[in-house]
């Protein structure tokens, strides 16, 4: 198995920092690499915005639910999704852009934040720092948009903790996944694996809580039923709406 791989398969979210900094060159590094990822049309509509500034973390933590994680960590990213870019870059043109009035907009926004956070993660791992997804930033979209002075036409979609990972962390277990023929398929989706391996699941993840001494949280049907059976960020549409994003799309 080559390093690649390795790491790869060995990825986890990292909630134990040791309070070490995080090196000035490993961080050019890591948001280089961030910048290196692949994105549509080249459009490059996505920018990062981060701090280590611990009294602007401390504040980002307490927006974050009061996560603890955030507070402790040396760096936080805010992975922004920046169709201004785009626009500056049209109007300069004399023409005017409606991407971020389309689904196709913050569907391409989103998944290019998405690839970019787990570019600048895996990047960021590879230079032995811990690292967490934190969607939570949308849970206090207005406070990000003004925290961080983000313009008409970006969104704040997700951020990432980077720091120091404390030993011990290293060595825990990795938390398992459902089992792999209930996620990759050939040919077709098969929806009798889907629930087959959501009960799988559900014993092999109470297993592991209970082995690792987590057994007082939530099952994996707890957890998601907790969240999804509920508009939980309801702030988003209208926030989103307020930085200039909304469905208007027409059929041609």
């Amino acid at each position: 198995m080559n390093a690649t791989l390795k790491q790869l398969l060995n990825r986890k979210s990292v909630r134990n920092f040791t309070g070490e900094n995080v090196k000035n060159e490993d961080l050019k590094f890591i948001f280089e690499a961030a910048q290196r990822c692949p994105n549509s049309i080249n459009g490059q509509q996505v920018s990062l915005v981060y701090t280590r500034d611990k009294n602007k973390i401390k504040q980002i933590s307490k927006l974050c639910s009061n996560q603890k994680q955030v507070e402790i960590a040396d760096v936080f990213v805010t992975i922004v999704i920046d169709f201004n870019r785009t626009s500056y870059a049209i109007e300069s043109l004399g023409k005017k852009q409606v991407i971020e009035k389309s689904a196709e907009g913050i569907i391409v926004g989103t998944l290019d934040a998405g690839i970019m956070l787990s570019s600048l993660q895996t990047a960021a791992e590879s230079l032995g720092y811990g690292t967490t997804a934190i969607g939570d930033v949308r849970c206090a979209p207005y406070e990000f948009i003004e925290i961080l002075k983000l313009p008409s036409k970006t969104y704040p979609i997700v951020g990432t903790t980077i720091g120091v990972v404390k030993q011990n962390v290293i060595a825990s277990p990795l938390k398992p996944r459902v089992p792999i023929d209930s996620f990759v398929f050939e040919d077709f989706y098969d929806d009798i694996k889907i629930k087959e391996g959501v009960e799988q699941y559900e014993y092999d993840l109470k297993n592991f809580r209970v082995n690792n001494e987590m057994d007082y949280m939530t099952s994996y049907k707890g957890t998601v039923c907790s969240f999804y059976e509920k508009y939980y960020m309801p702030e988003v549409k209208k926030s989103f709406e307020k930085q200039g994003f909304r469905f208007e799309d027409k059929e041609i």
